[in-house]
């Protein structure tokens, strides 16, 4: 059986925004060791010193595509780097640049952002809207273009509790006209004060940007190719480029990681929200899927369709499954290096957050700093905190909402693919096993983030540092429990003296 979208692909020129980020990267490699794509062109910027072909001859050694090099030694050569950065005008394209991409380009996938919430609003603007408009004008000018995607959140509509697949545009409180316009006119620092007005009920710069990047694909890309895939949060691979792959601590994950090492204790968390989670392999899937499926069905299409990606109806995960299965497999494998028990306790209440913050975080922190400084030794636990107490709250708002997604396109998108494509191109979410992801999803991040091999020597020195650690866990619980009862037995006695 052929596989339809494997021909689709096959000696396609593709663009990619995004490329050295986590989804761009897997999708690049995905492209390059299934389909045989022509070329690949990737916006990259200079950066720390290194120039756009220095970054990308340093793809030969990302664990990444180390099974595709293995399979396919020269298949980096596809990959065409083109200079350019998303916060600059025009990209910061040069004009024979821009001209290889208007002559040569098939397929747009447009997935470059920044996804930091504190970003200054000048910044996520120029990013996430500006570059998203700057991308659509240069697609009307490809002649060969078949198929554009756009990659947007599943939250870039996050103010209303039911999220169809659909625009919204009545919760923008300006049209994205006039607020590119203000950017343009105004300061950065003028601009970046009048956030609140103009974020409305937005939780941050990072959702509200996004949302106006989806009004620049409705009213100026309607008559492309184009569809729009929301991913929820992307988290660690299933299976593909390598079990449980991941580089970066955004979303979820960072809790897990920060569990697993005995840092985090506390935070604030909706237990029975849904956690909107889905692997990395299974979003660049759906991305690739749409491509096909929006070169097929445009001339029908009267309206760019949207792919809401979340998890399905009928195989929901709540952050509750997702907490339990975090423990449960991260205890089989602990980490060697961790600093004290894993262990976490939730509240929905940001001001029970903060005194539960300071008997699990900053008291224990302040104590292990007094002691790294009578060692002589650089004290850390307590920056760690400030950061990682500005970063909870930053989250708060995804971490205490609920929200319910709809996902029929999604869903229709999957069952027109062949049984073949289906294999190949595998982002079904409703039979996908938790628990089985789970697994690997801990392995990975032992694996990829903490740098520990996957070795049973290294799984025992983990399980012997979690046996330990255990033990003064409960040490600790029995002597403040025993100091409790001494203090109300105390108080208790003295009151008595007192009547």
């Amino acid at each position: 059986m052929t596989s339809e979208v494997q021909e689709f692909y096959k000696e396609k020129n593709i663009l990619i925004t995004g490329g050295t980020g986590f989804v761009g990267k897997v999708s690049i490699e995905k492209l390059l060791r299934t389909t045989e794509v022509k070329h690949i062109y990737t916006l990259i910027r200079s950066k720390k010193g290194q120039n756009v072909t220095e970054r990308l001859s340093l793809w030969k050694k990302d664990t990444v595509f180390k099974q595709l090099l293995e399979e396919k030694p020269n298949a980096l050569e596809r990959v065409i780097a083109i200079s350019g950065d998303c916060q600059l005008p025009d990209l910061g394209l040069s004009e024979t640049d821009r001209k290889l991409l208007v002559d040569k380009v098939n397929i747009v996938i447009h997935g470059a952002a920044t996804v930091r919430f504190n970003e200054p609003l000048h910044v996520a603007l120029a990013i996430n809207t500006r570059a998203t408009r700057v991308v659509v004008q240069l697609a009307k000018q490809m002649s060969r273009l078949e198929a554009f995607v756009y990659v947007s959140t599943a939250y870039s509509n996050c103010v209303s509790s039911n999220i169809e697949e659909r625009f919204y545009p009545e919760h923008l409180t300006s049209s994205v006209d006039e607020v590119l316009k203000l950017s343009e006119q105004l300061s950065d620092e003028f601009l970046d004060n009048l956030a609140p007005t103009l974020l409305g009920k937005y939780p941050n710069t990072y959702t509200y940007t996004k949302a106006l990047a989806e009004q620049v694909v409705l009213r100026e890309a309607s008559d492309l190719p184009v569809c729009i895939v929301r991913p929820g949060m992307i988290i660690a691979a299933n299976k593909e480029p390598a079990s449980g792959w991941i580089d970066n601590l955004y979303g979820p994950i960072s809790l897990i990681y920060g569990i697993s090492y005995g840092v985090v204790r506390c935070t604030v968390l909706n237990l029975k929200a849904q956690a909107a989670v889905v692997p990395v392999d299974h979003t660049v899937n759906a991305i690739l899927a749409s491509a096909w499926q929006t070169a097929i069905t445009h001339p029908n299409n009267s309206a760019p369709t949207v792919y809401n990606f979340t998890p399905s109806d009928n195989n929901l995960l709540l952050f509750k499954d997702f907490v339990n299965m975090a423990f449960s497999h991260g205890f089989n494998y602990p980490l060697t290096k961790m600093i004290w028990y894993p262990m976490l306790q939730t509240t929905t209440f940001p001001w029970l957050f903060n005194l539960m913050a300071f008997f699990y975080h900053t008291l224990p922190g302040y104590i292990m700093d007094v002691g790294l400084r009578l060692q002589n030794r650089k004290p850390r636990l307590m920056k760690i905190y400030r950061k990682l107490h500005e970063n909870m709250t930053l989250f708060e708002y995804f971490a205490t909402k609920a929200w319910t997604f709809e996902t029929d396109n999604t869903k229709r998108l999957w069952k027109c693919m062949t049984a073949k494509d289906q294999q190949l191109f595998n982002f079904d979410m409703e039979h996908l096993d938790w628990n089985d992801y789970f697994h690997r999803a801990l392995l990975g991040m032992r694996q990829y983030l903490c740098n520990e091999p996957p070795t049973a020597k290294s799984i025992a020195l983990g399980l012997k540092a979690l046996k330990r650690f255990h033990l003064l866990h409960r040490l600790v619980q029995f002597a403040i429990c025993c100091l409790t009862i001494n203090i109300l037995w105390l108080f208790a006695h003295h009151i008595i003296e007192v009547i």
